[in-house]
């Protein structure tokens, strides 16, 4: 008999009154969200006892009575939502108020021949094959709860399969909205993305609030990688200050297929993001971006797993934190090489750099190397500001407060330039300075 603690019964009780709601719903879909509200129940919410767990504490979330999110109308207008997402990507755009599609606010336009894309809901509803096939099979549940806990409600959330030989025109937007009123309310978003052999596509999730309220989001997205498929991933993450996000992108990448990962986090009162990808076919290519920005007591955790389980695959990885106020950070990034993958090429960094005094960080790269042929390199940096580099920018008649801030975005700007979606670039290049100047000189 599984023990019911004060921290998991909320949930159970929600997953109770839920289970009367969905009872037309597929078969499966009810068995695999049973078995994950079970392991959840078993699991507990993690401490800092688990090693992964160590410098992140979810106290703040346990201590909080979070209701489900409903589903329910927004009066907002595209024009209105277009300004408020800052990036103008255009078509095509799936909307999603507090987890859940509004067929109002989305403008998916008309898609190449052959790609579906809309609301996962609706793709299980219908019996589709491939969710079935995909769909809790790549995001584990088994030893993560909070994985657990998205799966027991999983609803409603993107759903895209592209099939073999489409290159999209236009980024695809998925746009994930949150409500922040007076009452603490908790969504499960659950995106499941397939994108078929010899398919190129660039898909955009962002992450925005319409207010400053308490929420708690608690999102998993599933990325399927087909053969020679090339999938430029972008993740923005700029929600309430006094929000909760914990996110897992999980990726299964095929043969010769190349993923690059964009991971920007902005917003939140805790973030804990989980970026993970197994290399399972030969060839394959990864590569992980990342920038993360926190002040005042913001924590934000970056975990990543790149498992090279194949020959002949490769990796790099470059992870920048800037730090400013009694802000916190943990990078843990790890690198695992299988005993089969022999001719691995990885490389990873994470450089972080401290505005504050009271500002810290806990870095944590790791090589785990089964195999001889290899090439694997990792390290970190925690810094302060170049006071030499401060003092040429003064010497040339910049203000010191004007000298730290051009070399702070220049630090960000790293990141920045290698987003190759124009609009996304112009608009972080505007967002990233307005943010910087929120910090303390």
């Amino acid at each position: 008999m599984i023990e019911v603690d004060r921290e998991t019964e909320p949930y159970l009780a929600s997953f109770a009154a839920l289970e009367e709601q969905r009872r037309g719903e597929p078969r499966w879909v009810r068995w695999l969200r049973e078995s994950a509200m079970e392991r959840f129940m078993g699991l507990g919410f993690p401490t800092s006892r688990l090693e992964d767990w160590k410098f992140t504490s979810v106290s703040p979330i346990t201590r909080m009575s979070f209701q489900l999110a409903p589903h329910r109308a927004n009066g907002l207008s595209v024009s209105e939502l277009e300004q408020l997402s800052f990036l103008n990507l255009g078509r095509p755009c799936l909307t999603f108020i507090d987890g859940h599609y509004s067929p109002k606010l989305s403008t998916p336009g008309v898609a190449e021949a052959g790609v579906r894309m809309g609301s996962l809901a609706d793709a299980l509803q219908e019996g589709s094959s491939v969710a079935q096939e995909h769909l809790g099979r790549h995001a584990l549940y088994t030893d993560q709860a909070f994985a657990a806990l998205n799966t027991a409600f999983l609803h409603d959330g993107a759903f895209l399969e592209v099939p073999k030989g489409v290159v999209m025109r236009a980024p695809i937007h998925l746009l994930f909205l949150f409500t922040a009123g007076g009452t603490p309310l908790v969504s499960h978003p659950r995106s499941l993305l397939l994108v078929g052999r010899e398919s190129q596509v660039d898909i955009v999730e962002s992450y925005v609030a319409l207010g400053e309220g308490v929420y708690f989001t608690n999102a998993i997205t599933e990325l399927v990688l087909g053969e020679n498929a090339i999938v430029n991933h972008y993740r923005l993450q700029r929600e309430s200050p006094l929000s909760f996000h914990v996110a897992t992108l999980q990726a299964e990448q095929g043969r010769a297929s190349t993923l690059i990962s964009h991971n920007i986090s902005m917003g939140g009162a805790l973030v804990r993001n989980e970026i993970n990808s197994v290399l399972s076919g030969e060839g394959a290519e990864c590569t992980l971006h990342g920038l993360y920005l926190a002040t005042g007591l913001q924590h934000v955790d970056n975990h990543t797993v790149i498992d090279h389980a194949r020959p002949h695959c490769s990796s790099r990885e470059v992870y920048k934190g800037i730090l400013d106020g009694q802000a916190s950070a943990v990078f843990n990034g790890k690198i695992i090489v299988r005993k089969d993958a022999q001719k691995t090429d990885a490389k990873q960094t994470n450089k972080n750099l401290l505005l504050s005094d009271d500002a810290t960080v806990n870095t944590k790269p790791q090589l785990e190397i089964y195999a001889d042929d290899v090439k694997c390199t990792h390290g970190a940096t925690i810094g302060q500001l170049n006071e030499e580099a401060v003092f040429y920018l003064r010497s040339r008649g910049i203000s010191r407060e004007e000298a730290r801030k051009l070399l702070t975005y220049a630090f960000a700007n790293e990141i920045v330039s290698r987003i190759q979606v124009a609009p996304i670039r112009s608009g972080l290049e505007e967002l990233v300075p307005r943010q910087l100047g929120k910090y303390e000189s």
